[in-house]
């Protein structure tokens, strides 16, 4: 590499698959946009790391502490006009007892509501690549790669 040849600044952000013991999936109603989402947010600068991100922004928007987790996928948002894609750390963090998820604190300035539902019934009401990042990840038995929540074949395939 060249010194001429710039560096991508990709963006990256972390999100949490938070169930209960019943392996409903925990989802948060946004109030800055539309439909429901899971916890999770972007990387801040200065070196977080995707698991720190992840353990904070469920922390700041749902008072949980994730004390644990497997990464479940690895997705790559293409960039388009308005939107500068980037990498999507998603972390499977096991099922939380009723005590801890009784105890959901949602943080108002960002979150109106939550909901513990299926994962069925919980799936159409996530945007579509949340959705499709969701549903790679929890049908998958190892780690994933996607590419705007899409399986991609060659990487599957090795």
């Amino acid at each position: 590499m060249t010194d001429d040849v710039p560096l991508p600044a990709i963006p990256a952000s972390a999100g949490a698959l938070i169930f209960d013991r019943d392996s409903r999936l925990l989802i948060l109603k946004p109030t800055y946009k539309g439909g429901w989402t899971i916890p999770g947010g972007v990387m801040e600068a200065g070196g977080e790391t995707p698991w720190q991100a992840c353990q904070r922004e469920v922390r700041e928007e749902c008072g949980l502490t994730v004390e644990r987790g497997r990464l479940a996928a690895v997705d790559f948002r293409p960039p388009k006009p308005g939107r500068p894609g980037g990498l999507r750390f998603l972390f499977d963090c096991g099922p939380f007892g009723p005590a801890a998820l009784a105890a959901v604190t949602l943080q108002a300035e960002e979150i109106s509501a939550s909901r513990l539902l299926p994962l069925a019934e919980a799936l159409p009401l996530l945007s579509k690549p949340v959705r499709r990042r969701v549903r790679a990840a929890t049908g998958a038995r190892t780690t994933i790669y996607l590419e705007n929540g899409r399986p991609v074949e060659a990487v599957a395939a090795a």
